[in-house]
């Protein structure tokens, strides 16, 4: 099937779900989709299932029989009958007159979106399905069922422990959002600077395009004006995106303490333990709600590179970060539209808690997707960010940037460490002596890491002496935030 020239960029998810709906021999196999509300898992699958000449159905929140006589009338109109209604009493009859779709070229192809709606009112669904998969496996017709949703929770679920459809599923598409030189692309912005901070608002989520009003800004002076009729205006959808976000995952029962340990989290507390003592609360006792926003998509915990076990966490959506450090902290001003002067008073800890920590992930992300072999010394296999302790001075020193290659044995090797600032000053020597330093005490216990390079990016350039002193060493690259966006 050839991919439609509006859909921008997903060339591997379009690739992953042709490929299935292609798939030969008989029977009826299962896919799921899931995702992120508004990553543009629906327009993809619209697109697919016209390609594929395929029924697509789209669920939304109503009562079982509301639902039924929907998918009904939906069914009647794919299949041309007069009236354009099918009546159907039960799932099992929804499921028979599937059994027996006809299709015009190839494989008979059905999408389910927003499934876990359907979940809410018929929770034996799934149990329904995999009776359905067993019993059609070898029969006659050929039916590529597609199964989407945004509660990532309840999708995951679906093919986890004991639930009905583990073992079914013979492909799983995670549509994510797009990366950060993507969106550029998507957004129409080709300033790296504007880029950068448009990004750090509203990530590579691609359907916030669509909610904001104003054109996007085309330079850094604009930005705040952006700001001001978009997320940070009363009447934006943007606006309680957070929380809408949240409310949307029904296993967050909890909002006041999710939100809590979200903020926590957005206001610089990475560890399980800082979590806590933030909240006021024993350690044990947020390991549930912890586990809970990372299996809904909230919260993402990775290792600690050089130490496994100790993760380290992260708001996963800028949208909901940005909201919760700079929004939710003078709610009542924004909310009276005094945004002047409530976004002046908040450049603080936008600078500190969203700009800082966007922009050592963007590094990360820029070393593990984009970095040559010669920038970070080798075939990179993961990076993370790391917290080195030095036994002799009794202190703890945060690396942002570990880049690892993977050995033969399966051990890891330290490639390159990073440090990625976004401030208004320029980095000096005095930041490649203190790479230096750190990649001796890595190197007390990996000794490979002495011959490890040192990646220094800055948002507001280098010193001079600076870049003459690493235009004379191979181990030294500078990445600015040009080279983050168009090098390598």
């Amino acid at each position: 099937m050839n991919r439609p020239p509006e859909l921008f960029a997903r060339e591997s998810e379009w690739s992953d779900l042709t490929g299935f709906v292609e798939q030969s021999g008989p029977g009826t196999r299962l896919a799921l989709v899931r995702g992120r509300r508004r990553q543009g898992k629906s327009y993809l699958l619209r697109r697919l299932a016209a390609a594929a000449g395929g029924f697509y159905y789209q669920a939304v929140e109503e009562e079982q029989s509301q639902a039924l006589a929907g998918f009904g009338a939906a069914l009647g109109e794919h299949l041309g009958i007069p009236g354009g209604r099918l009546a159907i009493d039960s799932w099992e009859e929804a499921l028979a007159v599937l059994e027996d779709l006809p299709s015009t070229d190839g494989n008979a192809v059905v999408v389910i979106d927003e499934f876990p709606y359907l979940m809410n009112h018929s929770p034996e669904l799934p149990s329904l399905l995999q009776r359905f998969i067993d019993r059609t496996r070898d029969g006659d017709g050929a039916l590529r069922l597609i199964l989407c949703g945004s509660a990532l929770s309840v999708m995951a679920g679906l093919l986890e422990g004991t639930q009905a459809l583990r073992g079914r599923a013979s492909t799983d598409v995670v549509v994510r959002t797009f990366d950060y030189r993507t969106s550029a692309e998507f957004w129409g912005i080709t300033n790296p600077a504007t880029a950068f901070l448009v990004h750090s608002v509203v990530g590579g989520t691609p359907g916030y395009r669509d909610l904001l009003p104003a054109s996007p800004p085309k330079r850094a002076g604009d930005f705040a004006k952006w700001l001001a009729a978009g997320p940070l205006s009363p009447a934006s959808a943007l606006f309680r995106e957070d929380d809408y976000l949240l409310t949307e995952e029904r296993a967050l029962s909890d909002r006041a303490l999710y939100h809590s340990v979200v903020a926590a989290i957005a206001g610089g507390n990475t560890s399980q333990a800082a979590v806590a003592q933030a909240l006021g609360r024993e350690q044990r006792s947020v390991q549930h709600p912890l586990r809970a926003l990372e299996d809904a998509g909230f919260v993402v915990a990775t290792d600690d590179a050089l130490r496994s076990r100790r993760p380290i966490y992260r708001i996963a959506d800028p949208i909901v970060r940005f909201h919760h450090v700079v929004t939710r902290r003078d709610l009542a001003r924004f909310e009276d539209r005094r945004t002047a002067e409530a976004w002046e008073d908040a450049q603080p800890r936008f600078r500190t808690h969203v700009l800082g920590p966007h922009f050592e992930n963007l590094a990360r992300e820029f070393t593990f997707r984009f970095a040559s072999s010669g920038t970070v010394g080798g075939q990179v296999a993961s990076v993370g960010p790391a917290v080195v302790n030095d036994t002799a001075q009794r202190t703890q020193h945060e690396v942002d940037v570990v880049a690892l290659a993977r050995e033969q044995d399966g051990s890891s090797r330290v490639l390159a460490i990073g440090e990625a600032k976004h401030t208004t000053s320029k980095r000096t020597l005095g930041d490649v002596t203190r790479l230096e330093e750190l990649r001796e005490l890595i190197a007390k216990k990996q000794p490979a890491a002495a011959e490890g390079n040192l990646l220094l990016f800055s948002a507001s350039g280098f010193e001079s002496n600076l870049k003459t002193a690493a235009g004379k060493r191979a181990d030294v690259e500078l990445i600015d935030i040009e080279r983050l966006y168009n090098g390598n």
